[in-house]
């Protein structure tokens, strides 16, 4: 792909993002969408390879199906009420039907069937681009019409995400199939604390998309696609692999990681809000997701590849310096002290 392709590519994501999350109109939001989703289709589908194809046709049906449910559910409420405005949903239809959008937007259970097929079929950078900035737009208009929406309903789907993400994840070999059913956990715990606190769901956005920024750069820099092609990190790079290991634990939760905060605020407040079934239940789910994260872990950094001389080695480009892990790393293990100033 020519540099002014992909010039115009990346700033048509960074405008159609841009627009939704400014805007306080529906049909400007739906035009930012729109735009956001059709910049994003020939960045899946570049490889000229039938499952990138593949990938590229159910993320375009599945967006186009959720932007139309976003022009309905606006177009049911200005009919009601008179107003295209964002803020003023007020009509019980409406409400529902946006919620199954942005659903079906993030990769929200029950609508998070096309996020791992996605993925696997895009590029690492194509992943990362998805399963980051492309929920910012959709989170904009979460953010926004939250204590409009169903609290039930956002209720139900997070914690149904959370688990489904956890029971997803563990059968996996594919990194990127791993890190679509992390974001699909992810999601869930952040929509679940979005009709109580916003404060909550935009740090635990930001630290999601920090966390999920750092692994996906080490998995594009060691070239590693499978399970089995991170046991050989050590070895390349041993201060990647310790990188990749302790971003995986932070992923899962554990203090004094970064990970820590979003779950241990959430929680808090779900509990503080006589919620604690729900409670219990994503913290038994997010044991699942933990599971999986160590089984990587373990992987990386305390197994050996096998070094007969008749063992046939992956072949592959020496490690080449991201800018990315640096950058992200830090942020993603050390903010867990820091927490008090976060909020």
């Amino acid at each position: 792909m020519s540099p002014l392709t992909m010039s115009i590519i990346i700033s048509s994501l960074a405008t159609g993002t841009i627009i939704t999350a400014s805007s306080y109109h529906w049909l400007m939001a739906w035009v930012g969408l729109e735009i956001n989703t059709l910049a994003i289709i020939p960045l899946i589908s570049k490889n000229h390879h039938p499952r990138a194809t593949e990938a590229a046709t159910k993320y375009f049906l599945t967006q186009a199906a959720a932007s139309a449910l976003i022009l309905f559910s606006s177009t049911i409420n200005a009919q009601q009420n008179g107003t295209w405005d964002i803020t003023q949903l007020t009509t019980t239809q409406s409400n529902i039907l946006l919620s199954m959008a942005l659903a079906m937007k993030l990769g929200l259970a029950p609508a998070h069937f096309w996020l791992p097929e996605v993925l696997q079929g895009s590029t690492m950078n194509t992943a990362l681009i998805i399963s980051t900035w492309q929920k910012l737009a959709p989170m904009a208009l979460l953010y926004m019409t939250s204590n409009k929406l169903p609290a039930t309903m956002l209720l139900i789907m997070g914690a149904l995400s959370v688990c489904i993400g956890g029971w997803g994840g563990i059968n996996q070999t594919q990194t990127r199939k791993i890190m679509a059913f992390s974001s699909i956990a992810h999601i869930g715990w952040i929509t679940t604390i979005s009709f109580m606190l916003n404060n909550i769901m935009v740090l635990s956005l930001v630290i999601y998309i920090t966390m999920t920024t750092t692994m996906f750069s080490t998995l594009t820099t060691s070239n590693s696609k499978t399970i089995k092609d991170t046991t050989t990190l050590p070895t390349t790079s041993p201060v990647l692999a310790t990188t990749m290991a302790t971003t995986l634990l932070s992923l899962g939760g554990l203090p004094p990681l970064s990970g820590f905060i979003p779950k241990w605020l959430i929680m808090e407040e779900l509990v503080n809000q006589s919620l604690t079934p729900a409670a219990s239940l994503m913290a038994m789910s997010a044991l699942l997701s933990l599971f999986f994260y160590l089984r990587l872990t373990y992987t990386t950094t305390m197994t050996l590849s096998p070094n007969p001389t008749t063992t046939p080695h992956k072949w592959r480009f020496p490690n080449q310096n991201n800018p990315l892990i640096p950058a992200t790393a830090p942020l993603s293990l050390l903010l867990l002290p820091i927490t008090p100033m976060l909020m």
